[in-house]
């Protein structure tokens, strides 16, 4: 523990954001750091728990309390190699990931919890600016080639680990440029991709080879992958979820994916036919999470007319609720900075259809309020509540619905069996599929979930691909690396 009554000394202090008129007129990151100062205090409120509980909010591992103890003490470069040692990319979770972490930290059943993921954020950007970061190729080379299948944060950890382990690795990703979701489905505004582009480069500088616009199953026979010694799945979650509502093929109905990618290919001078626009328009956002709030932001930037937002379930408690107990995740309402420049959130709310003219363009959306029917033993049941039925101006609506499972065309044409949720089959820590060179990892696997998962799974998939092709693997787990910090 840096400072023993640091966290009776000092609060919480989280980045601010620059003022919504002005950060709307523009697609970059617009959060205001903290002064290293500050930043020095907030790293002091960290108790140093005998049983740190953040620990167990990260899938990473991440050594909280030691890096947060490096930054209090002023040694960013060891509070950077603590950092590197569980995550790789801790510049993409310090902006994205939702801090499962701080809502586990111990600090937080009596007051606010110490800004984990800011401090992780300031740490990555110190070592970036200092220059700690530098590419670390292999001495050596095994002689295994590895195809890595899909290059989000699942597919990076992955690549990276298994380089270090010395096998030669290409990845794949059949968009125009790498990143996964990071690069087109993350608004600039929340991640400017830079911060990805500086990180490819130094992955490249250590050996791993990209190789855009291949679509594995599509423009790349399958049949091409029995060339490396082993390969890894890592192409996401990225089937779609619809609405089975009448009118649902309306010319204006968008999935938000869609409407989010378009928008950051313009943005980087990418060519888009007919991209989807909010401008004008009356836009109402189908979906509470993430995603939704990325559209909402999205859409103020367009210079959208009006912005509503649906979600079917209940509105969260304000605070966190007694059915989600520390160290729980909590039911608990959150406000993003998107949501804060400008939409109307409207909960128990389900959208009936959709209304559109003679030539098939949206016009409008019919809704009823709902409620949940709870009996013990059974699936909740949702209730219409008659009489509050609606009819919501509407030309644009995108549906922020989240994702179903992976696309099936690998796994069919390779012949990998898939579990009741369309999930490609591997067991968690083996990461093995039904035929023994092939691994998969990340939303492939477990289905849609949090980057620090992707991180983690792509990690430890590495692991069990070196200990199949070599043996062994020095590549470290979870537990070694907190036994090294002990020593």
């Amino acid at each position: 523990m840096g400072k023993v009554t640091g966290f009776k000394e000092f609060e919480r202090q989280d980045e601010s954001n620059a003022p919504v008129p002005e950060r709307i007129k523009h697609y970059n990151e617009f959060t205001i750091p903290l002064s290293n100062e500050e930043i020095t205090k907030q790293g002091s409120r960290c108790m140093d728990c005998g049983i740190p509980f953040c620990h167990s909010g990260c899938p990473l591992g991440n050594l909280i309390p030691d890096f947060n103890h490096m930054v209090h003490q002023g040694e960013w470069q060891k509070a950077s190699w603590l950092l590197h040692a569980t995550n790789n990319f801790p510049e993409f979770t310090g902006r994205l990931c939702p801090a499962p972490c701080e809502k586990s930290c111990v600090l937080g059943i009596i007051e606010e919890p110490v800004s984990i993921e800011n401090i992780e954020k300031q740490i990555v950007e110190r070592a970036f600016k200092e220059g700690w970061i530098k590419p670390q190729p292999p001495k050596t080379r095994t002689g295994k080639t590895i195809a890595i299948v899909g290059s989000g944060p699942a597919g990076l950890a992955a690549a990276q680990q298994l380089n270090r382990a010395g096998h030669t690795v290409t990845v794949f990703e059949r968009d125009d440029e790498v990143g996964g979701l990071l690069r087109y489905g993350i608004p600039n505004f929340k991640m400017e991709k830079g911060i990805i582009d500086r990180r490819i480069a130094i992955l490249e500088a250590e050996g791993i080879i990209f190789k855009t616009n291949v679509n594995v199953g599509e423009n790349y026979d399958v049949e091409e992958l029995k060339k490396f010694d082993a390969v890894v799945l890592c192409g996401g979650a990225t089937v779609r979820r619809g609405l089975p509502t009448p009118g649902a093929d309306a010319d204006g109905v968008v999935q938000a994916m869609d409407f989010l990618t378009q928008q950051t290919k313009v943005l980087f001078g990418k060519e888009v036919k007919d991209q989807v626009l909010a401008t004008d328009k009356h836009v109402i956002v189908i979906g509470g999470g993430d995603t939704g709030s990325d559209c909402v932001g999205t859409s103020n930037r367009h210079g959208a007319k009006s912005v509503v937002n649906f979600e079917i379930m209940p509105k969260p408690p304000g605070h966190r609720s007694p059915t989600t107990p520390w160290p729980f995740w909590p039911l608990q309402l959150k406000t993003s900075s998107s949501h804060e420049e400008g939409v109307e959130r409207n909960w128990l709310i389900n959208t009936k259809e959709f209304i559109k003219d003679e030539s098939g363009k949206l016009t409008a959306l019919k809704t009823v309020n709902v409620e949940w029917k709870m009996v013990p033993g059974e699936r909740p049941q949702l209730i219409e509540i008659a009489g509050t039925e609606k009819t919501w101006p509407c030309d644009l609506a995108l549906l922020a619905l989240g994702f179903t499972g992976p696309e099936s065309t690998i796994a069919d044409k390779l012949g990998i069996e898939k579990d009741a949720r369309s999930n490609y089959k591997a067991e968690y820590g083996k990461y093995q599929t039904n035929i023994p060179n092939i691994f998969t990892a990340g939303d492939m696997r477990r289905g849609q979930s949090l980057i620090v998962w992707a991180i983690s799974e792509g990690r430890e998939a590495a692991r069990q691909v070196d200990i199949y092709l070599m043996g062994k693997s020095d590549l470290p787990t979870k537990n070694e690396i907190d036994d090294l910090v002990a020593l």
